[in-house]
């Protein structure tokens, strides 16, 4: 798998982080730089990490999985990518208690948001991706939308949020057809 490609991933995987930052900047107005910083760099953790978990599950199972890997991508994304679009539609957030530095709110949001990515990893064994880049890869790509989230929901308020994390379903379904088509060709 390419750089752009996984970077493409990347950003895919991080719009629901960018939708909850931008909750979190909303909640927070006040919010100072290394107070985002800890909440941005939780998420990145989390979200580089879970890929990383996917893959070694992955690679437990490769022998089963290995003649439908390409599907499997495709269906693991496709789900994922439907998820997100079906909750941005569904969701009515509750900005008022939410307080992103207390330490079980921000692990279990961080939580929340890469889950996908586990299932992401597990899709990995069936692409061959170079682990390190993918880690370094996500936990960049997720702490600078996570900044960036924060940044806009203390200035811009929850417009976007919606609209963001359906893009990112939309990424993450083009990405397992790509897949699809990359491994048929």
């Amino acid at each position: 798998m390419s750089f752009f490609t996984i970077t493409l991933l990347a950003i895919g995987l991080s719009f629901d982080t960018f939708a909850v930052s931008i909750t979190c900047g909303i909640a927070r107005k006040h919010i100072v730089f290394w107070e985002a910083f800890r909440v941005a760099a939780v998420f990145a953790f989390f979200q580089s990490t879970m890929p990383l978990l996917g893959w070694g599950f992955g690679l437990a199972i490769k022998s089963v999985i290995e003649p439908i890997d390409h599907w499997l991508a495709l269906a693991l994304l496709c789900l994922i990518g439907i998820k997100m679009i079906v909750e941005a539609f569904g969701r009515e957030e509750n900005k008022s208690t939410l307080d992103p530095l207390n330490p079980k709110v921000l692990f279990t949001l961080a939580l929340a948001t890469s889950i996908d990515a586990f299932a992401v990893g597990i899709g990995f064994v069936a692409v061959n991706v170079n682990m390190l880049h993918a880690y370094l890869i996500i936990g960049s790509v997720t702490f600078l939308v996570a900044m960036l989230g924060m940044l806009f929901g203390k200035s811009i308020g929850s417009v976007l949020g919606k609209r963001m994390e359906i893009i990112g379903g939309l990424i993450l379904i083009g990405l397992g057809v790509k897949i699809v088509i990359e491994h048929v060709s």
